[in-house]
């Protein structure tokens, strides 16, 4: 038998990159072109669909105008067989994800994803028999972390239990009914996997967690959008695909007696050919919608004083960002907080002089929210020393680079965080924790031991996320709702043309921002 899994494809359907308007090898409608589907092959999905791209963005805006919704034709047209839920499922409420099931002619399982209102047809398990007469017994989990990212109102309908014990009950209740056990999981692996290395304290990724402690003869992994092609963990064999529908997992699975030969692949979609354009031509029923996408997208909304080129990821961490200081300054005009703070996306980014939807929706590229939270100077400077284990640097040579810690196992420039309404300077001359050796606010005024302030940042940093516990233990003195990318719509609009904003100050080994 066959294992085809996609996992965090984040609204990529087309092969279409909307930011850069111009084709891309990738999406769900280039996959079901290319993958080969028969009655021995099953096709599963580990979640995180319904975010991620400007298709999703305006549809799930205007939802209520169509009779589809766009990922559910994707995962139809590749044959979808099984599939579960990602935390980025949840951002937009029990309604969102009804619409998405509605239309989905695959089985939603979900074993600690519990349905209050009892509208979405979630299983939490299945035994698919194969021809041959396998019985493969699958079920899935999300992880728990559901609970610290997520707005309440949107949980209001549903309920996520913890997933090693919603997952170990479901093995108890499968192994004994099935020759092949499978567990979609929703979460990734906490160690590295070529060392062993603990990547973190939190109970974010359980993976490996879950390989050892309960049975399951292969577990599917997605959320960290790490390329794992193959690995074994105490008999339980692991995959991940990474994000955007670029690659996908293919599994062979031999029965060898009593047990299986389970050997794996990362396979990469060949450019689009025309069977990729019949299956689109077969939905031109959504070309009101993406026609509708585009003039959206198009619409200019104001203008910069002057194009910021985009920012090398290194460059910027070291001489600041023009880019991360509008993200700020919106949060600081939004909230009136003392400070904020934000990070960037992986890939260099920059803006353009005549700004479009399209450009904002390119650099800012989630559906944060915004929170403010009570800090004192001693949070601020735990924080920084955070930011400041990005660099590594060689006191021979002088050099600076960005730190394996936030390349391996997975790129993570997006957990360097920019500070507004602050004037700080790093020594990286001295160890990992010592390293800020100056914090005051930007106009020269010392920063008190027992005084309490307010930082503003992304509901995503607000949890602690990242390494940044020490802001996720702090209380929270205001939530909302609005979203950055309409709060940096709004804002471009009102200010354009947009200055050069200057609402914070470093120095990276005395190299004056």
């Amino acid at each position: 038998m066959r294992i085809i899994f996609t996992s965090d494809t984040h609204g990529h359907l087309f092969p279409t990159n909307y930011a850069k308007n111009c084709p891309e090898n990738s999406g769900l409608f280039l996959l079901a072109s290319q993958i080969k589907k028969d009655e021995n092959t099953l096709v599963l999905d580990g979640g995180d669909s319904l975010q991620g791209t400007p298709l999703l963005s305006y549809y799930l805006e205007h939802k209520d105008e169509y009779d589809f919704n766009p990922m559910a034709e994707g995962f139809n047209a590749m044959g979808l067989d099984y599939y579960t839920l990602g935390n980025h499922d949840f951002n937009f409420g029990y309604e969102a994800i009804e619409d998405y099931t509605r239309y989905m002619k695959a089985t939603l399982i979900s074993a600690n994803v519990e349905d209050l209102d009892g509208k979405l047809g979630i299983q939490k398990n299945v035994i698919h028999t194969m021809p041959d007469g396998t019985r493969v017994g699958i079920t899935a989990a999300v992880t728990g972390y559901v609970n610290v990212w997520e707005q309440p109102e949107h949980l209001e309908k549903l309920n996520v239990t913890d997933p090693v014990k919603a997952l170990s009950e479901q093995y108890e209740e499968l192994k004994d009914k099935c020759d092949l056990t499978i567990a979609i999981y929703h979460g990734g692996f906490e160690e590295d996997l070529e060392t062993g290395a603990l990547l973190s304290q939190s109970s974010e990724n359980q993976a490996c967690k879950i390989c050892r402690e309960l049975g399951y003869d292969i577990l599917l992994t997605g959320h960290q959008h790490i390329a794992v092609a193959g690995t074994v963990i105490e008999g339980t064999y692991g995959v991940q695909p990474p994000s955007n529908a670029v690659k996908y997992c293919l599994l062979n699975v031999d029965k060898k007696d009593s047990s299986f030969d389970i050997t794996s692949e990362l396979v990469i979609p060949d450019a689009p050919d025309e069977k990729c354009r019949e299956i689109i031509e077969a939905h031109s029923f959504m070309n009101g919608l993406t026609d509708k996408i585009q003039t959206w997208l198009d619409e200019p909304i104001g203008c910069l004083e002057k194009e910021i080129a985009p920012e090398a990821k290194l460059d910027a961490a070291i001489h600041g960002s023009k880019v991360a200081a509008i993200f700020n300054q919106v949060q600081l005009d939004y909230t009136g907080a003392d400070f904020s703070c934000t990070s960037l996306a992986n890939d260099p980014l920059g803006l353009k002089k005549e700004i479009t939807v399209r450009d904002v929706l390119g650099i800012y590229q989630f559906a944060n929210t915004v929170e403010v939270k009570e800090v004192t100077k001693a949070v601020l400077k735990t924080a920084l020393e955070r930011c400041a284990e990005y660099f590594d640097y060689n006191a021979e040579t002088g050099e600076i680079s960005v730190s394996e810690k936030f390349l391996k196992p997975k790129i993570e420039h997006y957990n360097y965080d920019y500070y507004a309404g602050l004037e700080y300077a790093y020594d990286l001359t001295k160890p990992v924790g010592e390293r800020v050796v100056m914090l005051r606010k930007l106009d020269g005024t010392e920063l008190r031991d027992d005084e309490k302030y307010t930082l503003v940042t992304s509901n995503y940093r607000a949890t602690g996320t990242g390494g940044y516990e020490c802001i996720g233990n702090c209380k929270s003195v205001g939530s909302y709702s609005d979203e950055m990318p309409d709060l940096l719509i709004n804002f471009i609009r009102k200010n354009s043309p947009v200055k050069e904003i200057i609402n914070g100050r470093f120095t990276v080994n005395n190299l004056t921002v």
